[in-house]
């Protein structure tokens, strides 16, 4: 078995808001996901949702923050895992899959000029190294049910300004319950991930020394 292979697994659903984004002015915004894992013993699918707000932001850093909370949770948990990562910021995903391995090799820097919320992305490239991360992009608003979910409680926190201050037991049932009786949301919710068929993205490059440039 494989060092991979002997990781727990656990599943990330991310979604970002931010009310009025691109307006003048402050717009309020939010991150909110679910963690999802298997229970030791009986192996049913257990979830901790978790949201977090900021009182004038925008989509992108909020697809950040969703990052950095995730596996901010993670940490508080010990050890590595293999985590299956799903978000429909296609800047998030991309940035993490493609862009970050060439900005560290040009010193955090990119070719067209300098990295737009830069300490964020830092930020979230510390908070995901140690562990096995597949980056999933999954598009928004047409009914992937975990995904959903996220934004409800993305946009929830954005409208109401509230954290839930770490994991918390999560709403998910429930919230699943009322929208299928109000005669929405009809899909099932995305299985658990196969074991078997976890492919971990390349591992982030190391951080490059500190320089007076920094």
């Amino acid at each position: 078995m494989s060092g991979a292979e002997e990781l727990p697994l656990v599943a990330v659903y991310v979604d970002e808001s931010c009310l009025g984004n691109g307006a003048e002015g402050d717009n309020p915004g939010a991150a909110g996901g679910v963690i999802e894992y298997r229970m030791p013993g009986d192996g049913r699918v257990a979830r901790r949702d978790f949201w977090r707000a900021a009182p004038a932001t925008t989509n992108n850093r909020m697809a950040l923050a969703s990052l950095i909370e995730a596996f901010a949770i993670l940490a508080q948990k010990g050890g590595r895992f293999r985590v299956v990562f799903t978000s429909d910021s296609q800047y998030l995903i991309k940035g993490m899959r493609e862009w970050v391995p060439g900005w560290m090799a040009r010193g955090w820097r990119r070719k067209g000029g300098a990295i737009e919320n830069l300490a964020l992305w830092r930020e979230a490239v510390e908070r995901a190294r140690p562990h096995q991360v597949d980056w999933q992009w999954v598009r928004g608003h047409v009914g992937h049910v975990q995904n959903e979910y996220a934004n409800f409680l993305a946009v929830r926190a954005a409208r109401d300004q509230t954290a839930s201050d770490g994991a918390v037991s999560s709403g998910f049932d429930a919230w699943l319950a009322a929208e299928r009786a109000a005669g929405r949301m009809h899909a099932e919710p995305a299985p658990f991930p196969d074991p078997r068929r976890f492919r971990a993205a390349r591992p982030l490059p190391a951080a490059a020394p500190a320089t007076l440039l920094d």
